[in-house]
């Protein structure tokens, strides 16, 4: 560093250069010793089956990774830990954004696990921006009671764009945490409306969440999210709100009504609690396990859970196709002349996916 002080025209002036700093990092320090081992198959089946967190969570993220080589590994993981699966209550929590979801999962986790034992999984799905592709991911921040349980695992999930409420790879995630041991599942959706279906075809009892003054019968009866609830709730039934919550339970009883049977031949119920104050979680719990021994007396419990495999057998169907397209040589380059067509008007959106198509499936024929 140069020092004007040293110049000729300040001769009573001398300012030293100093001593050079060292480095801040360790220059003895192996780096490869902290260097995290890569697990195999083997060991992360084996550290999931005797109930390793840490080899879960390791797991979980192999399993939502889009890196090719990652789904290879995690499909081998799945395939193993198979058998181990299927022993637990699958519950889906949906409901409107601010509806109490992860308020009330931490009262319902802690009371079942300190009422009924064993252990509890939390799988909390977060929307993912449209813009930034990211996820906050901070509905276990919520979760206080919960978090601090010795048995119990919560796994926050962006949803990465995928549709109906749930993250791309919530179901095989749910058959990794049966093996690790987990007899209660919960899911929590983003919460998107009544649009959000997709958690339905993935567990046991589908819980909808509500608030009072949410709307009338009208917008009850409306088909879609309310048609397939097992049981509705609801929140914040407390202080100056009570009468308003029985009022909205009277409204949404009166919704039901025009709703056809469930193939299980359940009738849902409405109740309400609040996961703020604690109250009303007791009724809860008793309407979901009598659901759960009323329809396995009926044999509904393992038709559904069959249904269930079998759609998404059909959707990862769908899912790798989509992904072999997009992924494809000859069909990557054609992309963008493709795009530039649509936008000069020279053809429509529909010509152009169709022409697009059509090479696809002409190079899978030859």
């Amino acid at each position: 560093m140069e020092h004007p002080e040293n110049s000729s025209e300040y001769k009573a002036l001398t300012v030293n250069d100093g001593v050079a700093q060292p480095s801040i990092v360790n220059p003895y320090l192996n780096r490869s010793r902290f260097k995290r081992r890569e697990l195999t198959v083997n060991d992360m089946v084996e550290g999931i089956v005797k109930g390793n967190v840490t080899i879960l969570s390791q797991a979980v993220t192999l399993i939502e990774s889009v890196n090719p080589q990652h789904q290879a590994k995690a499909q081998e993981v799945i395939e193993k830990c198979l058998p181990y699966s299927g022993n637990s209550i699958r519950i889906g929590i949906s409901g409107v954004p601010g509806a109490g979801k992860s308020t009330s999962i931490d009262e319902f986790g802690t009371y079942v696990l300190n009422t009924y034992g064993g252990k509890l999984a939390v799988l909390a799905i977060d929307p993912s921006s449209e813009l930034s592709k990211g996820s906050i991911l901070g509905d276990k921040t919520r979760m206080e009671k919960l978090s601090q349980h010795p048995k119990s695992f919560i796994r926050p999930s962006p949803s990465a764009g995928s549709l109906g409420g749930v993250a791309r790879k919530t179901r095989e995630t749910i058959i990794l945490c049966e093996a690790a041991g987990f007899d209660k599942i919960f899911v929590e959706t983003v919460g998107v409306g009544q649009s959000e279906t997709a958690c339905h075809s993935m567990v046991d009892f589908f819980l909808l969440i509500q608030l009072a003054g949410t709307g009338d019968e009208l917008q009850g009866i409306k088909r879609g999210i309310m048609e397939i609830s097992d049981g509705i709730c609801i929140n914040k039934c407390d202080g100056e709100n009570v009468d308003k919550c029985h009022l909205a339970a009277t409204s949404f009883r009166n919704a039901l009504h025009f709703f056809p049977q469930p193939e299980s031949g359940w009738t849902p119920k409405v109740l309400c609690y609040s996961g703020f104050y604690g109250t009303g979680i007791k009724e809860i719990w008793d309407m979901v396990y009598e659901y759960i021994d009323f329809v396995k007396h009926n044999g509904y419990f393992q038709y559904r859970r069959n249904e269930q495999s079998k759609y998404w057998m059909y959707e990862s169907i769908n899912e790798h196709l989509r992904s072999n397209f997009y992924r494809n040589d000859t069909i990557r380059p054609l992309l963008k002349k493709a795009e530039s067509t649509v936008l000069a008007g020279e053809k429509t959106s529909f010509t152009a996916a169709a022409d697009l198509l059509n090479i696809y499936f002409q190079n899978l024929r030859n």
